[in-house]
């Protein structure tokens, strides 16, 4: 089974799927600035869009019609920032359709990015800004510092900022010598320094360090120079107590076929502390970033990747490809740790990983190491293994007990205080250590030290951590519950500690639900207000009253708590809401019985709608709370008794609750009470009453009310409130009525006169019967409403002439006329009319008075007050109108009034006199212009000639047309008096002018005739008016066409030009023709001849007769319209005129009439020198094949256009004469055009070649190949060829016509030429691959460098050339693909030394294995070769699992012994197996020696059963080597290797383990190895116990070299001794010491044993 992958690989999306084009994958077109969105701009015909895709919204994708230069969507929010034309920044949120922020820059903006969710960075060609979306006081990007100078012209790529914001680091690249090279601006906000480095990509990174507090921050960065590649990771600001960072720089591995691939991004995971590398070709590097180490790389991608960021979600990386894949590369935590500790064999790494990140695959490896150290007394370093264990494995309740238990070593602190030390360092305790640990610290009250670690959260607080400390402090209890979660409790400590006020927030927060019943009433006995406090709290909850409120109360009342009880009710009903009417009901009932003034503030306030308003409304009644009452009564009866107390309601209130409470019936009920009971209290809030809502009530019924109980005061004054708003005529006359009863007077004359809604006739039938004093009032109403008769009658009547003159001079002068009718009605007497009239002199309107008086037959009566008012100096026009009637019906000289006098009104007075004297209304009509009536009086009188004159004089366009209207039947009779009399008396032009033009207007032709010829033909002052006479002849033509040609004969003075066109207009062919005739306008006439009579012979003869070279042209025009071709070249000959060349050649050049066209074209020559002329004479040359008069032409003088000339002979087949034309222009291409149709194909080669044209290459060639001329054919193709846009066509036509053998000699004669490029190499391979394969390898190694090898590629594949495949893609550097043609189509392309050569620089890893799979199937003896050659780049453990699944681990047994100096685990197992298995031993013990990554003790206990004495000694040693002494001796003691067991002895060290062998022989009698052990372990065996044996076992002889030696060493070191003390002495006497002297050398000399320890006994053994 394959070696499952450290990482994991994700596509999450294809652009190109959901419709991105491939242009707008880029890194200026689309940007990814965190996981959650792309976005894209993409231009199409529709316009310019922005696309945003949400990654973390099933990839919805929105498109957006937006023009900008570039847009970025932030990391975390839906908000896109824009910038258009380099400088105009625009930030919109996007949910919430709004702009955020706009600016623009001083400079172009050439990158920018997100660099916070609240912050862009942005970056100008020589500046640094960042720019705070969010701080509505920061309207402009704030500058951070000016660019590096090393970044001047460089592409900048990245811009990244540390989480705290106070490093920068800015990324740009730049082309030089070849290579893309990096550069760095790493900046200090607080230092505000900058520092240059080379470097493609960075990051900024924190890691927690060893024994450290806080993180440190870290500055990661990779570049690749010309001498390689490095990543550095350094610390920046270090702080002074924490560990220090050391700098790594680890060699970054770059494939030798990626030349031109450098890193492009960083990317940190916090959460395992790894870096992930991209490089531009798609490879992926891991580094952890503690130590630096690479934990793997492979390639992701084969397409370029250009922009990256954080995946969060798995803490990995994102990236986009130019293909548009969206790809993501995580850590797998399941397979990490065991890749790290078995590829890498990194055992420390592996751990560090797992420790760091919690991760599964290093747990054996905690425990082993955890139990070595516990038995080897290293209690703090178990304890900081234990702590760091992954996911606490190590972190159990055990674990504590097995701290507890272990002996405390002397100047240490005991084991569990050391545990528990190091997991306070290292973090937080979990649930059982957290309570261990509170035990003892609160027994010795070390409680502050207790309230600190649960500060720092360093303790996992549980239920039972909070009963242990609230023995000890309630307080630090209550904070244990709340992390814990245990609300019970928390709510007990709450009330224990008078916390109240944060019981309830603290239950609703964590949603547990208490007694709150039982615990409100505990709190109320403690404290009274804080129990009023808690109760509001649980009655006004958000999700509802936690607790019964009746409970409540009952508690409140329980303890005589009225006022507590009172507001608790008050605040916990305030939402009034149904449910809670019987609350309110006990909440007022309470109060109305303790306190009514709380009760009636309650009520005032309207709290409350639910409660019992009847039972409530009797309660407020019996404490005399009135008002309340009233307001909750619904009973008439009970309304009543009530509301009868006036004097104890407020007035106001009670106005206002009618309107709100009663309705009609039942106020007019309540005020008939009111009134009945106490009328005189009562009244005057009944009259508000009626006031206010009289229009609710009804005045009648108000009245009636007020008239029932005889109450006049207060029908007046509730009706002078209304009377001036009501629109009921009756409640008017009431208020009069009323008023005139209480004396009110002046009332009654206001209403009178102002009021406009009272009934006037009743008013003035009251006002008569009421027979007042002073009868202003009655005057006022009937001079309002024109009651002046009945007024004038009534003061007449009853004798009071007075008020009628005081009615005309005082009140209304105006109503004088009607007076003075109604005194004439009733037959006064004159004098007094007369009297009463003098006295208004000047005061009376004229015309009012007249008509009143005519309508009487009176008028003569006012005839003195007429003249006396005309003597005033009066202008008054109805006077004069009175003055002009009264002359008029007395004969009295009207005529000479009516014409000398101007201010009368001529309408009126010509009305008047219509049926007296229709005279002297003509008269009045004709003053004043009274058009109208005066047609209409002269109409019905017949007084024709009087109309005629008037009109002509009045010289009124509108007038005339209504006159002559044909509606009007007097028409006729008026035209003839016009005619007859007016006009012909008439001398003024104008005035005939607008006549004649008003017979025009009237559309009367004949009658305008009349007219005309009156004015023209007879004699008078207008004969010889040119406007006149073009009228008559022009009204001729329109209405009286036979006498036009009789006035053209008899007038001169017209113009004869326009009514010459008129009369073309009109048909009258033969009147213009004689008009032009007149004028000799020969042209003209000619022309009417022409193209109106259509009489060319007329024409003809008209042109023969006058004989002008005008008219002969003007006639040859028209016989070539005619198509009378002949006769209209004729014409232009007698005209001597050409100058229609165009029109005649294209004429008779279509008709085919050539001959007479040369007589033109000759004639034309003499004077016009144009190319159309020569060029036509030649094409009529040719066609008529007068060829010496076309060749004499052509080789004279001539403009010809000789090219067009030919190319109409080659169209119309005449190839000779063209190829003339086409040979004295040397127009070869064209030449050999004509000379392939003529048949000459070696001539037309010729031409061709002069031509250079490969439009003529391509004819010449066709027509040789389809005349199967191959030689003439090549010629023209070797011509083609070198065209590569031509190349196609031409194989195609070779092809198509199967001529391939032809076309590859072509090809080939082609690839000499100069100009051969590569699609003629390219071409041939194809051509050889379809039809010559034996050629298609050669020709492949010749010219490789110059085919297109994709092209090329495919032809293969088509033709199944697989060597020449393998070729190919060996050339165009894909080796990946040569790889797998040659194993898929072995058989035909697979030679070992060349597939060697190429597997080794393939970038897909999976084929190695692939290939290593191939050579087991096909090629198992070079099999070895091959794994050599891949050792460098192959994971070595992977294919040996991959053999061992196949069973085939012998066949590489050489290059595992080769690749074993890696000291892989996995080759050390397989190894080990395949030397067991050939039972080689020797091999065997070397590598065990050699190498130690393996599991020495499952292969000690496989070796330990082993038939071979060898492998068990093998075992042997490894037990020795993994300090497992006692498993190695009694091997050897099994096996009588006696010399491994004492060896074994001596490695070991320990006193037991040699002391127990050197027993084993005594007790076995193996005396020699006694002897030898003495001698070996020297000094591990103590000299008592070697005494001991010695006396027991006699062995005396072996045992005595062993005491010499020891009483040797103790007389050296009693010597040494006293020599040193001596010479300490000397030194203390002389007073001197040497600093070093007593450390200078060893305290015992190193040479000081016998020969016995110097080795050399044990060699015999």
């Amino acid at each position: 089974m394959a070696q499952a992958l450290p990482i994991q690989f994700q596509e999450h999306l294809q652009l190109a799927a959901i419709g991105i084009p491939q242009n707008a994958i880029g890194f200026n077109s689309c940007t990814l600035e965190s996981d959650h969105y792309i976005c894209i701009r993409e231009t199409n015909d529709s316009g310019a869009q922005v696309v945003i895709i949400d990654l973390q919204n099933g990839n919805n994708t929105a498109r957006r019609n937006i023009s900008a230069d570039s847009a970025i969507m932030n990391p975390a929010a839906n908000i896109i920032a824009l910038r258009a034309q380099g400088r105009t920044l625009q930030v919109f949120n996007l949910d919430l359709k709004q702009k955020l922020k706009s600016y623009v820059m001083d400079e172009d903006v050439v990158f920018w990015k997100w660099i916070s969710d609240k912050s862009l960075g942005l970056i100008t060609e020589t500046s640094i800004y960042h720019w705070d979306i969010i701080d509505s006081t920061q309207a402009a990007p704030v500058k951070i510092t000016e660019r590096h100078v090393s970044l001047v012209g460089s592409q900048i790529i990245n811009y990244r900022v540390d989480s705290d914001g106070k490093w920068t680091v800015l990324i740009g690249i730049s082309q030089q010598q070849g290579r893309v090279v990096g550069n760095m601006q790493l900046y200090s906000v607080d230092r505000k320094q900058s520092q240059a480095i080379e470097g493609h990509a960075a990051t900024f990174a924190r890691l927690r360090l060893e024994g450290a507090t806080m993180d440190t921050k870290l500055f990661a960065f990779s570049t690749r120079t010309g001498t390689g590649a490095k990543l550095h990771i350094v610390e920046v600001d270090a702080q002074a107590n924490a560990p220090k960072y050391t700098k790594k720089a680890v060699d970054v591995f770059f494939p030798p076929e990626a030349t031109n691939d450098f890193p492009v991004a960083l990317q940190i995971s916090d959460k395992y502390g790894i870096l992930y590398l991209v490089t531009k070709y798609g490879f992926i590097h891991l580094y952890d970033l503690d130590s630096g180490v690479c934990i793997y790389m492979n390639r992701i991608s084969s397409e370029t990747i250009f922009t990256s960021t954080t995946h969060v979600a798995s803490s990995g990386i994102m990236a986009i490809n130019r293909k548009g894949q969206v790809l993501s590369v995580s850590v797998d935590e399941k397979t990490i740790i065991p890749y790290i500790r078995d590829n890498l064999s990194n055992i420390s790494l592996a751990v560090s990983l797992a420790s760091r990140a919690g991760l599964s695959g290093a747990d054996d490896l905690y425990v082993q190491q955890f139990s070595q150290l516990i038995a080897s007394g290293q209690y703090g370093e178990a304890a900081r293994v234990a702590a760091t264990s992954p996911r606490g494995i190590l972190r159990t309740p055990q674990t504590i007990e097995q701290f507890k238990h272990l002996p405390a070593i002397a100047g240490q602190p005991s084991p569990i205080l050391q545990y528990f030390g190091t997991l306070l360092d290292k973090g937080s305790l979990n649930r059982h250590e957290s309570l261990e640990l509170a035990r003892p610290v609160l027994l010795q009250n070390k409680k502050p030290l207790l309230e600190k670690w649960l500060k720092e959260n360093k303790l996992e607080c549980s239920e039972e951590l909070g009963d242990i400390v609230r023995a000890h402090d309630i307080t630090l209890a209550l904070s244990v519950y709340l992390r814990a979660n245990v609300p019970a409790k928390v709510v007990a400590c709450f009330a224990e500690t008078g916390q109240f006020e944060k019981i309830l927030p603290y239950c609703t927060k964590v949603g547990y639900s208490p007694d709150f019943a039982v615990l409100l009433q505990n709190i109320v006995r403690i404290n009274t207000e804080k129990g009023a406090e808690f109760a509001a709290q649980l009655a006004n909850h958000e999700g509802g009253a936690l607790v019964d409120i009746n409970k409540v109360v009952d508690i409140f009342l329980s303890q005589n708590m009225i006022q507590q009880a009172t507001a608790f009710l008050l605040d916990a009903l305030k939402a009034n809401v149904p449910e809670q009417g019987h609350l309110q009901t006990r909440l007022l009932e309470i109060n109305l019985v303790s306190a009514p003034q709380v009760a009636d503030a309650i009520l005032g306030n309207d709290m409350f709608s639910y409660y019992d308003k009847k039972r409530i409304a009797a309660l407020c009644e019996k404490a005399g709370l009135l008002q309340r009452a009233l307001e909750h009564y619904d009973d008439i009866a009970d309304i009543k008794r009530c509301i009868v107390h006036t004097n104890v309601l407020n007035p106001d209130w009670l106005v206002q609750y009618f309107g709100a409470k009663l309705s009609v019936e039942q106020s007019l009920d309540c005020l008939r009470e009111m009134l009945r009971v106490n009328i005189r209290q009562n009244l005057q809030v009944v009259i508000q009453i009626a006031i206010k809502y009289s229009d609710l009530l009804g005045p009648q019924r108000i009245v009636s009310l007020f008239e029932e109980f005889k109450s006049f005061e207060g029908l007046y004054y509730y009706l002078q409130s209304t009377v001036n708003l009501t629109q009921d005529p009756d409640v008017v006359l009431k208020y009069i009525q009323s008023a005139c009863q209480v004396g009110q007077f002046t009332e009654v004359e206001r209403i009178c006169r102002d009021n406009s809604v009272y009934n006037p006739e009743k008013v003035k039938n009251f006002l008569k019967e009421a027979k007042l004093a002073d009868q202003l009032p009655l005057i006022i109403v009937c001079d309002r409403f024109n009651f002046i008769h009945d007024l004038v009658l009534y003061l007449y009547q009853n004798q009071q002439f007075k008020f009628i003159e005081t009615y005309v001079q005082m009140v209304n002068p105006s109503r004088t006329p009607a007076v003075v009718g109604g005194l004439v009605d009733v037959d006064c007497d004159e004098s007094i009319i007369k009297g009463l009239l003098q006295s208004v002199l000047g005061q009376v309107p004229i015309e009012e008075l007249v008509a009143e008086v005519e309508k009487r037959n009176r008028l003569k009566l006012i005839l003195p007050f007429l003249e006396a008012t005309m003597q005033t100096g009066s202008q008054d026009p109805a006077l004069f109108n009175a003055l002009a009637k009264i002359y008029i019906d007395s004969n009295n000289n009207p005529e000479k009034f009516l014409r000398e006098n101007n201010l009368y009104n001529s309408l009126v007075v010509g009305k008047y006199c219509e049926k007296r004297d229709p005279y002297l209304a003509f008269i009045a009509y004709e003053k004043g212009q009274n058009d109208l009536e005066l047609v209409y009086i002269t109409n019905e009188n017949s007084m024709f000639k009087h109309q005629a004159r008037y009109l002509v004089a009045r010289a009124d366009e509108d007038l005339w047309s209504a006159v002559l209207d044909e509606s009007n039947i007097h028409r006729r009779q008026l035209i003839d008096q016009v005619v007859a009399t007016a006009v012909p008396e008439s001398s003024s032009p104008e005035d005939v002018s607008v006549a004649v033009k008003a017979f025009m207007a009237a559309d009367l032709p004949i009658e305008l005739i009349e007219l005309l010829e009156k004015i023209i033909l007879e004699p008078s002052p207008f004969n010889d008016n040119e406007n006149l006479q073009n009228l008559l002849i022009l009204t001729a033509i329109k209405a009286d066409k036979a006498k036009v040609m009789d006035y053209i004969e008899r007038l001169d003075n017209y113009d004869a030009t326009d009514i010459a066109q008129i009369a073309i207009e009109n048909g009258l062919y033969e009147e213009a023709f004689n008009i032009f005739k007149k004028q000799k306008s020969h042209t003209e006439a000619i022309g009417v001849l022409v193209d109106h009579l259509m009489s060319l012979d007329r024409a003809e003869a008209y042109a023969e007769k006058v004989d002008l070279p005008e008219v002969w042209s003007y006639l040859g025009q028209a016989q070539l319209k005619g198509l009378r071709i002949n006769d209209a070249i004729e014409s232009y000959i007698r005209a001597n005129d050409a100058s229609n060349y165009q029109e005649v050649i294209d004429i008779a050049s279509h008709a085919g009439r050539d001959e007479e066209l040369v007589k033109f074209l000759v004639l034309a020559r003499k004077t016009i020198r144009e190319p159309v002329v020569d060029s036509q004479l030649l094409l009529s040359y040719a066609r008529i094949g007068k060829l010496p008069e076309f060749e004499e032409l052509l080789s004279g003088p001539n403009v010809a256009d000789v090219e067009s000339v030919g190319d109409k002979l080659f169209e119309e087949g005449n190839y000779d004469a063209a190829k003339v034309l086409y040979r004295s222009v040397s127009n070869w291409a064209k030449l050999a055009s004509t000379l392939v149709y003529l048949g000459d194909y070696q001539a037309a080669v010729d031409s061709a070649r002069k031509a250079g044209s490969v439009k003529v290459w391509k004819q010449v060639n066709a027509a040789c190949i389809a005349k199967k001329e191959f030689r003439l054919a090549q010629i023209c193709g070797l011509n083609l060829i070198v065209h590569a846009e031509e190349l196609q066509d031409l194989v195609r036509t070779y092809e198509n016509n199967g001529y391939f053998d032809e076309l590859i000699g072509l090809l080939e004669q082609g690839l000499g030429l100069e100009r051969a490029h590569m699609g003629m190499f390219t071409e041939l391979a194809i051509l050889y691959s379809k039809y010559h394969p034996e050629r298609m390898m050669e020709h492949l190694k010749l010219f490789w460098s110059r085919i297109n090898i994709p092209k090329a590629i495919r032809a293969c594949e088509d033709a199944h050339l697989w060597p020449e495949l393998v070729f190919l893609y060996c050339h165009y550097d894909e080796w990946d693909n040569a790889a797998l043609s040659i194993m898929e189509h072995a058989a035909d392309a697979f030679e070992h030394s060349a597939f060697k050569d190429i597997v080794v620089k393939v970038a897909n890893l999976e084929i190695y294995y692939r290939a290593v799979n191939f050579y087991l199937a096909e090629q198992p003896q070079l099999l070895t070769d091959l794994l050599t050659a891949l050792s460098p780049r192959i994971d070595v453990a992977r294919v040996v699992k991959m053999f061992q699944k196949s069973d085939n681990l012998p066949l590489i047994k050489p290059f595992l012994a080769a690749v074993q100096q890696q000291n892989n685990g996995v080759v050390n197992n397989a190894y080990h197996d395949l030397l067991i298995e050939e039972e080689d031993y020797k091999s065997l013990r070397d590598s065990v020696d050699q190498f130690d990554n393996f599991d020495p003790l499952e292969l000690a206990k496989r070796l330990e059963a082993h038939d071979l004495i060898f492998f068990r000694q093998i075992a042997g040693r490894i037990y020795r080597n993994n300090k497992k002494w006692h498993e190695s001796i009694e091997l050897c003691k099994t096996d009588k290797l006696y010399k491994d067991a004492i060896e074994t002895a001596a490695v070991s060290g320990k006193v037991e383990v040699a002391e127990e062998l050197l027993r084993y022989f005594v007790e076995t009698g193996n005396k020699e190895c006694y002897g030898a052990m003495l001698y070996t372990c020297y000094d591990l065996v103590r000299e008592d116990v070697v005494s001991e044996l010695n006396w027991r076992y006699g062995l005396e002889d072996f045992t005595m070299p062993y005491h010499i030696n020891k009483r040797r060493e103790q007389q050296s070191k009693f010597k040494a001794l006293e020599a040193f003390v001596e010479e300490q002495k000397k030194k203390a006497h002389e007073g001197q010491q040497q600093d070093g002297g007593m450390l200078g050398g060893p305290i015992l000399g190193g040479n000081s044993r016998l020969l016995l320890t110097q080795g050399g006994i044990m060699g015999g053994l």
